[in-house]
């Protein structure tokens, strides 16, 4: 025991002491943080205001289409020859014209005249206020009071509870909790297979340089095996704890800086709501459009606040920890039965398949996390840790359902734990000559 904890503290400190390490475990969080805040800064910044020029030959639109923060129409008294001309003369950005028949023909196309490209955001809120102006004429000249049309039309939100055979009902977000369980998935399926690597590595460098040799000579190859595995294994939950807790203190920090002003539009957005349910149609509808974004935005992050973050985390650990040991074991094999790199193609395919797979039934995960599929995928020891990581956050498991997936991926890893002991044992001494699978079976069957 005593030599299989010195392989363990060499193995972890040879790996920590090493700058990459130091890196990505500081950096890793802080460039994926700057990465976010980067594209949520762009999306907010990045906007040119658009002084758009309307020409409406159908005066169907006269000073009727609504600004927003970073559009405003203007209603110069010319005709579109006359725009043109003067474009470049001017400080529009766009020339906006609407054709006399518009109203009576819908193949009329309205056109749209621009210095600099506006982008799909802006052709996207002049189709949008076009088609809804455009629909108010219309009923309008059919004597249809496009009010009475306005607030006829409600906002639906549809809350779903999951409602236990005994006990009280729970309220159920799946939007982005799905996301979230994706996510953990994904993450889980590249640690397996990047640290699960790094043990076949660590094998085939010792075997290599003939170290082993020397080594096996004071220290059972089962020993060696394991020590190297379990080395790998606290550098990887090392890295997992320094990344949790920065990435815990950043995200707290970019919602703070980032979300404070969306937290504050969401509760206009509330208020407005209430106006238009005391006083009808007389609320402002065009903010309360342009608020629309935001509060969906807000609402997602909402649902955060559903996930219980610290079983998210836990189970992760589990997860990683049970997933890493039963996969670690067959890469640590694979590197004993090999010389090189270029030669564990053969041997690499049958154990990353599984993995490939679980990371697939997570898209099945996401749109049904109560499916066959997710169940039966977060049983299987092959597939369990990836599915059922992108399960949890769901909050659509069962405890003994977790407890059913861990008791069988502890099954499976001292299974894996046999097998790959039973060819360590022989491989790591074998020199000169590539393996074939039926040399490989041969060293399982072998008697100690």
């Amino acid at each position: 025991m005593n030599k299989t904890l010195l392989i363990i503290r060499r193995e972890y400190l040879e790996r920590v002491r090493k700058k990459s390490f130091l890196i990505m475990s500081i950096l890793g969080p802080v460039l994926i943080t700057l990465a976010f805040s980067l594209m949520i800064w762009i999306s907010n910044s990045d906007k040119t205001e658009q002084k758009i020029a309307v020409i409406d030959a159908s005066f169907a639109f006269q000073k009727n289409l609504p600004d927003n923060e970073f559009i405003r129409f203007y209603y110069p008294n010319q005709k579109l020859d006359e725009a043109r001309r003067d474009f470049y003369k001017t400080d529009f950005t766009c020339i906006l014209y609407i054709p006399y028949n518009i109203v009576q023909s819908q193949k009329s196309p309205i056109q749209l005249f621009f210095k600099k490209s506006p982008g799909l955001s802006v052709n996207q809120y002049l189709k949008n206020c076009l088609e809804r102006k455009l629909y108010e004429y219309k009923l309008a000249a059919n004597h249809i009071d496009p009010e009475v049309i306005r607030n006829a039309r409600q906002t639906i939100q549809i809350e779903s509870f999951r409602q236990p055979e005994i006990g009280v009902e729970k309220k159920s977000q799946n939007n982005l909790l799905s996301v979230v369980g994706f996510v953990c998935g994904v993450l889980i399926f590249m640690f397996l297979t990047i640290y699960g690597t790094q043990v076949m590595r660590s094998v085939m460098e010792e075997k290599s340089n003939r170290v082993v040799e020397v080594i096996v000579s004071s220290v059972r190859p089962f020993q060696l095996m394991m020590g190297k595995i379990l080395g790998v294994a606290l550098v990887g939950i090392s890295q997992f704890a320094i990344w949790i807790a920065l990435t815990l203190v950043l995200t707290n920090f970019v919602s703070t800086s980032f979300f404070g002003k969306i937290a504050s539009d969401a509760l206009k957005r509330e208020d407005q709501i209430e106006m238009v349910n005391k006083k009808g149609s007389n609320a402002d509808f065009k903010k309360m459009e342009t608020q629309d974004t935001k509060m969906e935005a807000m609402k997602m992050i909402g649902e955060l606040k559903d996930l219980n973050i610290p079983e998210v985390i836990l189970c992760f650990f589990l997860y990683f920890l049970a997933g890493y040991l039963f996969y670690s074991a067959l890469f640590a094999a694979v590197g004993s039965a090999v010389d090189s790199e270029a030669d564990t193609q053969q041997f690499i395919l049958p154990i990353t398949i599984p993995l490939i797979i679980g990371y697939v039934m997570t898209v099945n995960v996401w749109q049904n996390p109560e499916g066959p599929m997710a169940i039966w995928g977060s049983m299987i020891p092959f597939t369990s840790p990836i599915v059922m990581m992108a399960r949890i956050p769901t909050q659509t498991v069962h405890w003994y359902e977790i407890w059913i997936s861990l008791g069988l991926l502890t099954l499976g890893f001292i299974f894996t734990t046999w097998l790959a002991a039973r060819i360590y044992r022989t491989g790591i001494l074998m020199y000169g000559k590539k393996p074939s699978w039926k040399e490989i079976i041969k060293w399982v069957r072998y008697k100690a």
